[in-house]
């Protein structure tokens, strides 16, 4: 049985990528954690789809918990997490970043409180070599707002309106815009209009370190952890 007073070790399956080299920063600043990149505790997996078979396959032949931040997933890479969560601890968090997390629960409240007369659209932005649009973190805001409505992701999600939908905006809909551009970390912007009036519910990055400090938060909220899909909710409750 592991020593609790040793260092949670974590390794991460994209070290050079722009997530890894933060988590691996927060790591340096935080004595619960270490990088080995060979005998994990948690496996961090901030990579690319095509990559996600291949790690959930390493965590559940090591037996180790896994924190998928990947975005830009298809329904297929959904269903390998939850399979793979069948048979060691799992969580999926298009975004760590804490904060973003508690405004996809103001979202979800705010839709379920607020009538159909009130549009839903989602703006998002990051730097300019971010490949997904709109962003994984938009999309899980989307769902959330769809969530209050009572309603999919899919039912009420609008991606296109030129090609799509070209006329007035469809009723009880929820639109996207993407921006790209600089090193912009990442911004969300959830707005609620109505006739009169207009709610912003906002959460904008200075710093790719708030993200990588949720993923350690994630981590310490993992190991140990039965098999099952965990989400930054019960990350967040456990603080």
């Amino acid at each position: 049985m592991r020593d609790p007073d040793l260092p949670i070790r974590i390794s991460l399956i994209a070290p050079n990528g722009r997530m890894g080299k933060a988590i691996a920063n927060a790591v340096a600043d935080d004595g619960r954690f270490a990088i080995d990149q060979d005998h994990a505790d948690i496996l961090v997996d901030f990579s690319a789809p095509d990559a996600l078979r291949s790690s959930l396959d390493r965590a559940i032949s090591a037996g180790v918990p896994i924190l998928v931040g990947t975005t830009g997933l298809q329904p297929e890479h959904h269903a390998m997490i939850e399979d793979a969560a069948k048979r060691v601890a799992v969580i999926y968090a298009p975004n760590t970043s804490l904060g973003v997390n508690v405004l996809k629960d103001l979202v979800e409240q705010a839709t379920a409180r607020l009538g159909p007369d009130w549009d839903i659209e989602i703006l998002e932005m990051h730097h300019r070599n971010k490949v997904d649009a709109p962003s994984g973190t938009a999309l899980m805001l989307g769902q959330s707002a769809a969530k209050g409505r009572g309603a999919t992701l899919q039912d009420l999600s609008r991606f296109d309106r030129i090609s799509e939908h070209p006329h007035a905006r469809e009723p009880g809909t929820i639109g996207y815009a993407s921006l790209r551009g600089g090193s912009v970390a990442g911004e969300h912007v959830v707005i609620l209009a109505t006739e009169g009036e207009r709610i912003e519910l906002a959460h904008r990055a200075d710093s790719r370190m708030i993200f990588a400090r949720g993923a350690l938060a994630a981590a310490a909220f993992l190991f140990g952890k039965p098999a099952g899909l965990y989400t930054m909710r019960d990350v967040i409750g456990s603080l």
